[in-house]
């Protein structure tokens, strides 16, 4: 198998397999590679759970990974944590493992192709307005892209575009320019620097992750907050319109 090599930017650019139009690159194969490992481990994890005390070390590791998110999307919503940790949860746990399988000889991060990168924004893009129509429907949702008045809905439209973007290029920047560092590195200096800055990127593969997930759900809260404080003043404004009338 060729590996991806310092002059290339992207994994995209190794092509594994070509049937016509059909082209199974290294960013598609450790892609659903991370996904096989996610889904076999959590079946394996889960399919004895228990609620003794005591429990196996991957159940309890994985009880402790769900309460950390949970009480993170606690602190953004205040309420309803539960109902995100689906979308939120599975966004780090790939991003994470993605990252940090890179220790991996041979293995090349699918976060380091702008297309995955690109596509868990797009998820995060799309995951926004639905959260924000089921918390409080379309007309209302539609509503704020209006406001304070319609020549703003331009605006808000490019700032929806512009923070997609900003998801998508700063975690691909990050975990490209890492493994490009330590290549360098290792052509250049003696093992033990490379180690340590291999150990320093996984600790930022991590963070990154952490950070993907974190303004994801702050892009949601914001959308289904918002939305909701101003569906509660309308209504607020609509009970004392019909006080008036009555009185």
């Amino acid at each position: 198998m060729e590996i991806v090599g310092i002059n290339q930017i992207s994994p995209d650019q190794v092509i594994l397999w070509s049937w016509g139009f059909v082209t199974i690159s290294v960013t598609i194969l450790y892609t659903w590679l991370v996904m096989v490992i996610l889904v076999v481990g959590s079946w394996l994890v889960t399919r004895n759970l228990s609620n003794d005390i005591n429990v196996s070390r991957w159940q309890h590791f994985l009880e402790v990974v769900i309460s950390t998110i949970r009480g993170e999307i606690r602190e953004m919503t205040k309420k309803g944590a539960d109902k995100y940790i689906p979308l939120i949860g599975t966004l780090f746990l790939f991003i994470c493992l993605s990252n940090v399988l890179v220790i991996v000889p041979g293995f090349v991060a699918p976060t380091s192709s702008i297309t995955t990168t690109a596509a868990l924004a797009i998820c995060v893009f799309i995951a926004v307005p639905f959260y924000g129509i089921s918390a409080n429907g379309f007309f209302y949702y539609l509503k704020e892209y209006f406001q304070p008045n319609f020549i703003f809905f331009p605006l808000h439209v490019m700032g929806e575009l512009a923070r997609t973007l900003a998801l998508t290029v700063r975690l691909f920047g990050n975990i490209m320019s890492h493994e490009k560092i330590i290549g360098i590195l290792l052509s250049v200096t003696p093992l033990l620097f490379p180690v340590i800055m291999q150990a320093l990127g996984l600790l930022i593969g991590v963070i990154q992750a952490y950070i993907f997930a974190i303004l994801s759900m702050v892009y949601i809260a914001s959308a289904t907050s918002v939305h909701e404080e101003s569906h509660k003043h309308e209504k607020l404004q609509n009970a004392e319109v019909s006080e008036g009338v009555t009185a």
